[in-house]
């Protein structure tokens, strides 16, 4: 981790948030959610590193490759995984949050997700209203579980100095 200090500072914390292009325009109302709620809890909109990947299925190496530069704090991830009429969904959709989750603990780097999988998810007008409103409260409550995942982690690091 990138904290020298005893004393928890928000305004100094490096964050990556990936998120896939499949569906971008639904998908980045959860980084307007998750840049606005960090910002009132007192991180530095500047130090949010954005990064756009193919899909979902491309985060996870992502993510490692962050977490194990020692730059971030946390890594933040977030897709849209849409049933196309074939069970590939569930595969990715779940393949991706298992690899997330090894990640931080092979790097102890805390990473959050909003990669989420609607059913029934048609690409007409009142799902994709209803779906980008959703994001953007996905990326709320995806920045509240960030910052509590940090301040756990720095937390937990400093008792066992």
């Amino acid at each position: 981790m990138n904290q020298s200090s005893t004393n928890f500072t928000p305004a100094t914390q490096r964050i990556a948030f990936l998120h896939a292009t499949w569906h971008q325009d639904i998908v980045l109302n959860c980084l307007d959610g998750f840049k606005k709620e960090l910002i009132s809890r007192g991180y530095d909109v500047a130090l949010i590193d954005v990064i756009s990947v193919p899909g979902a299925f491309e985060i996870p190496l992502q993510a490692k490759l962050l977490a194990k530069s020692g730059r971030y704090s946390a890594i933040a991830g977030s897709a849209l995984v849409v049933d196309g009429g074939i069970y590939r969904h569930d595969f990715v959709a779940q393949t991706v949050c298992n690899a997330l989750m090894q990640i931080q603990l092979e790097t102890e780097v805390p990473v959050v997700t909003a990669v989420l999988t609607p059913h029934n998810f048609h690409e007409h007008g009142e799902h994709v209203e209803y779906y980008s409103h959703h994001f953007i409260k996905k990326g709320v409550e995806l920045a509240n579980a960030c910052d509590q995942a940090i301040q756990l982690t720095e937390q937990a690091k400093m008792n066992l100095s």
